[in-house]
């Protein structure tokens, strides 16, 4: 007789992208695949960011700092998408061999079901509810395997608000240009649109129902709180790079920043070309009447984080050697703060 197989079932209790995607790049990377896994997991407000998309040029951070809207950056590559807490993700691991991906479509499935909802497949990654005007896509899926694993990440649309990822989003202007009129968008619908009575609670309870009858095996939830940091010593690692300024803003690729501006002492025009987040070059150009100041400014920014407290760090080595200009190093270290927006 054959062995049923070993299952896991960790719930998140937090909404923290940062503590999210690292227990799933923890999960991916050091729990057992032999043992079926399912993890399932909310964010809230929250920007995420292909790897290797720069937050500067892509999002509109002043309005997601206003608007207290998290900014995470995931390992995998591809754009940007927005989770809030209509948003139910969801993570497989299995091991490898043996592994079929209708698997897991066949549990999502299941779940729909007990809850009313009559779904289907579509291509490799969507689900879709078939409506009389067309399929409406309500869940989207990755993939991913190494030599033992097999790793399958996705997330339910139960009642996300589906337009608020334009207003932090900055596209450049070559990028709206390249898309044009030739990208066609799946056309989405929320689940609850059909189901009113759906809720996280409901998804997730039929998710392990359908996931446990799957493997025909039982185990009790687990509930991932920040606590279980302290008792995971790599998972505490793992949260650290994820919540750093290092990885979200410092992984971005190389571009250049402008800026302009009157002050009251001089026209300045402050030139920085930026890697992995930091100052590689910088050159100024001002009329101001102080030119050993001017130069020593653009010493100052190379090197320092293209961020306000790296116009600080800028600022203040210049404010040691020119401390008669306090007024104007005050007017000039508001002004560049201004324009790196974190």
């Amino acid at each position: 007789m054959s062995q049923a197989p070993r299952v896991r079932i960790l719930l998140s209790e937090t909404y923290n992208p940062w503590f999210n995607l690292a227990t799933e790049d923890w999960i991916f990377r050091e729990l057992d695949p032999s043992t079926q896994t399912l993890f399932l997991w909310r964010n809230d407000n929250t920007v995420v960011i292909g790897r290797n998309q720069n937050p500067w040029s892509e999002c509109n951070l002043t309005r997601m700092e206003e608007d207290k809207v998290f900014l995470a950056r995931r390992t995998s590559g591809g754009g940007a998408v927005f989770h809030d807490l209509g948003n139910t993700c969801f993570t497989f691991l299995s091991a490898k061999e043996g592994y079929n991906k209708t698997a897991n479509v066949t549990i999502l499935l299941d779940a729909l079901s007990r809850l009313g909802v009559t779904a289907q497949a579509s291509g490799r990654n969507d689900l879709v509810i078939p409506l009389e005007d067309g399929p409406r896509k309500i869940s989207g899926s990755a993939y991913r395997e190494t030599k033992d694993r097999a790793f399958h990440h996705g997330t339910f649309l139960i009642h996300a608000n589906l337009s608020r990822l334009a207003n932090y989003l900055t596209p450049h202007p070559k990028k709206l240009e390249s898309k044009g009129s030739a990208s066609v968008r799946s056309r989405v619908m929320n689940i609850r649109d059909l189901q009113p009575e759906v809720s996280h609670e409901s998804l997730v309870k039929a998710m392990i129902g359908a996931f446990c009858d799957f493997h025909g095996a039982t185990a009790e939830p687990e509930l991932l709180e920040p606590s279980f940091l302290e008792n995971q010593p790599s998972l505490k690692r793992t949260f650290d790079h994820y919540a750093s300024w290092d990885w979200r803003f410092g992984n971005a690729p190389r571009f250049s920043h402008q800026m302009v501006e009157y002050l009251s002492w001089g026209f300045f025009e402050v030139h920085v070309d930026a890697e992995n987040g930091h100052v590689t070059g910088a050159q100024v150009f001002s009329d101001a009447l102080y030119p050993d100041l001017v130069q020593d400014l653009q010493t100052a920014l190379t090197g320092k984080p293209h961020s306000r407290d790296g116009m600080r760090q800028a600022v203040a080595e210049v404010r040691a050697r020119h401390p008669s200009q306090e007024r104007e190093l005050g007017e000039l270290e508001t002004w560049l703060m201004g324009q790196v927006e974190v």
